[in-house]
């Protein structure tokens, strides 16, 4: 295995970010473009960044105007380094506030698995092999439906 840098990461993240991978929130909201790739991301980047590096997911608050306007998801590492990949998105006067530690679901996610199983896939196109999934995901597991 080669190793990576924190800039192949994050160049590899940046080349794997596109509209069929955005969040439906925030395509909604103001649509994906090449110039912000990183918006509505924040949730999968952060389970791929902790399939690479564990530690802990973080989730905040996020507001603009003084409205609450989402949630956005980061990483701590296990040094206890703050890592946030996606924070660029926030082009337009919104805060992140109330930043807590959330448990990453086990299994396949409830939410967005396709989604996350298409970014993990390209980025690893671009970095080789990651590794496996944190939390005991299975990969190409279908997501769990209720009855």
């Amino acid at each position: 295995m080669t190793p990576w840098t924190l800039t192949d990461i994050d160049r590899a993240l940046h080349a794997s970010w596109a509209a069929d991978t955005c969040s439906p929130d925030d395509l909604a909201r103001s649509g994906w473009h090449p110039g912000n790739p990183s918006w509505g991301h924040c949730d999968i980047t952060a389970l791929v960044v902790n399939d690479i590096f564990g530690g802990d997911l973080m989730l905040g608050d996020v507001h603009c105007d003084g409205e609450h306007f989402g949630y956005h998801w980061w990483n701590r590492l296990p040094s206890g380094v703050e890592l946030d990949l996606t924070l660029e998105q926030f082009q337009h006067g919104q805060v992140v506030t109330a930043p807590r530690v959330i448990q990453r679901p086990p299994g396949p996610l409830p939410r967005r698995w396709a989604e996350y199983e298409l970014l993990r896939s390209r980025v690893t196109a671009h970095l080789g092999s990651l590794p496996p999934p944190a939390g005991g995901t299975s990969l190409g597991a279908p997501p769990a439906t209720s009855s």
